[in-house]
């Protein structure tokens, strides 16, 4: 397998390519582009609005994910400049109204972006082969997968019988008229509603049949996808577009697709580049960066949690609390009622430490509770952020008893998906040379000069004593150290509390619930 089929494209990059592209095709200059998780490619013309899903939604290798993304991007660019509007696909009448003008833009496109041809043989030859057999489809959404395959590629996939299937023929001759007709004599979008009521007379449909929305994931059902069945496709399709004489030469070059794989590679540079910016001074330094970024970060985030860590910060994002104290500014009558000992309300200002740093130790022992862990470290980046705090996190393992420092996130890079994207990829190996790991800070950390550091441990690193001298020499920097011990059950946490406070750190605690790890955190930066 290729470097680029690792290599993570971010969606930023994706965004500026895609905005630069659909002005350019649309002729939009206004033109926005908006990634959304698994819905198909939408447009809406009013707003200058295009939606698209990220790459993952498309089957295939990362290369083949792009060109499929690509083409998305180029048809929906091209209904923005030639259609006067978008219905919804979930019912019959928006659903063939869509299917009409896919095709007529799609001619009308080419006729000024001619060197799309290969890229949509390319793409037609992939969703055929993610499209659902007929025969897996029941009721009047099978009429209209069929009418769709038909009209747009000439075939169906599967089997239709009997009167359904000269309903549907009939029906994309009458689609297919209609388009020419539009396309010689300059007619809009409009103009093409006006015959959809008779479209959907002739399938013998409602206007609003439900549609079910098939994306590439689920259609899945029949032929299973590879390259054998990938080229058939395309030579197929070849074979049907006359303008190619030699089949198996244009065939093969649509599938290198080379002239958009070298737009690809470059994108893969952008990202890297983009991602590793803020990044190389600290690699000289002996820290690292993952070198892969294909492990999904999603299982990292935990949203529930997140929202309950954040909402326990909303009084420390205000900056005030009121609370009950035996004197102060107004008196409660409530709590003199009930009897309670303090009956006075006072105002006072919450502070947190402006610069932080955190440490998370990867050591072997956390394994188990790994995905958890991670969780907890994403909620409390993500409350930091939230709470506009400075911050930086490291990570450390150890590989071949060699030390690994890795950078999640240093402190003049603001906290994005890339921040748990790297956290996703480091794997809890090897021992706990916590000390080496200060050791290995030190020049980073005195440049930084965070308020306070905090390192979250097992609590039994490989040399205390070494550990002792490196806490004691960043507490003379003005840093205050704490450190939060993770423990497998409440007695190892006991047990890992103890050996933290022989550590000499300031402020230390212990838990046996991860849920518990970001509000003991937060609960540390409390001046």
């Amino acid at each position: 397998m290729s470097e680029i089929d690792f290599t993570h494209l971010r969606n930023d990059v994706l965004i500026d390519l895609a905005t630069f592209l659909t002005r350019r095709w649309s002729g939009n200059d206004n033109a926005i582009i908006i990634l959304s998780k698994d819905k198909m490619p939408f447009t809406k013309i009013d707003k200058n609005q295009i939606f698209l899903p990220l790459l993952t939604y498309y089957l295939g290798s990362g290369f083949q994910q792009y060109r499929q993304w690509r083409v998305g991007l180029w048809h929906e660019s091209m209904r923005m400049h030639f259609s006067s509007k978008t219905l919804s696909n979930e019912h019959a009448f928006g659903f063939l109204l869509n299917t009409l003008e896919i095709k007529r833009v799609e001619i009308l496109g080419l006729q000024n972006w001619e060197g799309m041809i290969k890229e949509l043989i390319f793409n037609e030859g992939m969703s055929w082969l993610s499209r659902p057999l007929l025969n897996s489809i029941y009721g009047k959404s099978k009429i209209l997968e069929a009418f769709s395959q038909y009209f747009l590629t000439g075939y169906l996939k599967g089997e239709l019988y009997g009167n359904d299937l000269e309903k549907v023929k009939r029906a994309s001759i009458f689609a297919n008229e209609t388009v020419d007709d539009a396309i010689k004599n300059r007619h809009s979008t409009d103009w093409i509603e006006k015959h959809i009521p008779r479209l959907i007379k002739m399938l013998e449909l409602d206007a609003l049949t439900s549609v079910a929305i098939l994306t590439p994931r689920t259609r899945l059902i029949g032929l299973g996808m590879n390259q054998s069945d990938l080229v058939k496709q395309i030579e197929k399709i070849v074979k049907r577009t006359s303008k190619m004489a030699d089949i198996e030469k244009s065939s093969s070059e649509i599938i290198e697709g080379n002239e958009v794989l070298r737009e690809y590679e470059s994108l893969l540079k952008e990202s890297k580049r983009t991602e590793n910016k803020g990044y190389e001074s600290l690699e000289n330094l002996g820290l690292s960066v993952p070198e892969t970024m294909n492990i999904d970060p999603s299982p990292i985030y935990d949203t529930d949690l997140i929202r309950k860590v954040k909402a326990k910060f909303r009084d420390w994002k205000t900056g005030w609390l009121e609370r009950h104290e035996e004197s102060g500014e107004e008196f409660d009558p409530e709590s003199y009622v009930e009897m309670l000992s303090h009956n006075f309300l006072t105002d006072f200002k919450l502070t947190l430490k402006t610069k932080v740093a955190i440490l998370l130790d990867h050591s072997s022992s956390i394994e188990q509770v790994e995905i958890e862990y991670k969780r907890a470290t994403v909620a409390l980046c993500e409350a930091l952020h939230y709470l506009g705090i400075r911050f930086a996190v490291y990570a450390f393992s150890t590989e071949s008893t060699q030390l690994r420092c890795w950078i999640i996130k240093p402190q003049n890079v603001k906290w994005s998906a890339t921040g748990a994207r790297r956290l996703a990829q480091i794997r809890a190996s090897g021992g706990t040379p916590l000390a080496e790991m200060y050791g290995l800070l030190h020049p980073i950390v005195k440049s930084f000069k965070p308020d306070i550091m905090v390192t979250l441990t097992d609590g039994e690193p490989s040399d205390f004593d070494a550990v002792r001298e490196m806490v004691l020499s960043y507490r003379k920097l003005g840093i205050h150290m704490v450190a939060l011990g993770l423990g497998r059950n409440l007695n190892d946490a006991i047990s890992i509390g103890s050996n933290l406070k022989y550590l000499t750190y300031e402020k230390s605690l212990a838990v046996s619930r991860l849920e518990d790890i970001p509000n003991r955190v937060i609960h540390l930066l409390r001046d």
